[in-house]
């Protein structure tokens, strides 16, 4: 398939983003940024994102989440703007997740969620998301950046989700026949630094398409079918086992998170 591949050049954004294969946002559209430089310091986090998922401390791996203000065991920053998750086995029987498949939790972990959602409409018809991560992809390891619907599910696009190896999943429910649209891509080295970014542009009344890169890279299109106007939250998370197999690791496991930005034009 040929693409045709338009460049947005964004007003106060300082510089050419790569906008969405094939579109193009009107003329008179400007740009604005709604995250940037959220991990310089604790004050910055806070003003920006909120500890564990939106829904509480579990979902559908192993892990619980532990993060507050005053809790900076699983969720903690270090210099240079970098945000660290750190998941730890834990030695004691403490239940089960209270989220589907109900697996017993065996780690302690960490997880934070934007306070601004991304809604597409026709006063935002195009948003950008995407950050710099040192993933773990070791099995038992489920590290992902993702939105997905904070009022309804769908919709869900996953910009990075490893699932115990070495390969990126790129995915969307839902396209238009129902159901998940995959892209998955062997990374090299995906504990080192790598780039990840979704494009989201709004096509007609109901949907939405979705540009995903890697390392600037354009990887695939996915079709969002009933994505417009639905808010989605922005969750970085370092789950465990589950889709990523078990038995996970024995000991610490690090997810770092860095240049993490949200930009939308404004109609």
């Amino acid at each position: 398939m040929t693409h045709n591949r338009r460049a947005f050049l964004a007003a106060g954004c300082g510089g050419l983003l790569g906008a969405a294969i094939g579109t193009q946002p009107a003329a008179a559209a400007t740009w604005e940024t709604v995250i940037s430089g959220s991990f310089a310091n604790y004050s910055t986090l806070q003003a920006a994102w909120n500890y564990r998922y939106p829904w509480g401390s579990d979902h559908n791996g192993s892990a619980r989440m532990y993060a507050s203000a005053s809790d900076h065991n699983h969720v903690y920053l270090e210099s240079n703007g970098v945000l660290v998750l750190k998941a730890t086995r834990i030695s004691w029987n403490e239940g089960n997740s209270s989220h589907d498949p109900y697996l017993p939790i065996r780690y302690h972990s960490g997880a934070i969620h934007a306070r601004q959602h991304v809604t597409v409409t026709d006063q935002f018809p195009n948003w950008e998301v995407k950050g710099e991560f040192q993933a773990p992809s070791a099995r038992g390891t489920w590290p992902a950046f993702w939105l997905t619907g904070a009022t309804s599910w769908p919709p869900e696009s996953d910009i990075l989700e490893y699932k115990g190896d070495a390969r990126n999943w790129f995915n969307t429910y839902r396209n238009a026949s129902g159901g998940w649209s995959n892209t998955i891509v062997n990374v090299s080295n995906p504990g080192a630094w790598h780039g990840y970014r979704a494009w989201i542009t709004k096509v007609n009344a109901t949907d939405v398409d979705i540009h995903y890169y890697l390392d600037g890279n354009w990887v695939s299109q996915h079709r969002g079918a009933n994505f417009a106007g639905k808010p989605m939250w922005i969750i970085i998370n370092l789950q465990m086992e589950g889709s990523s197999g078990a038995s996970g690791p024995s000991t610490d496991t690090y997810y770092r998170a860095r240049n993490v930005y949200v930009g939308r034009t404004r109609a």
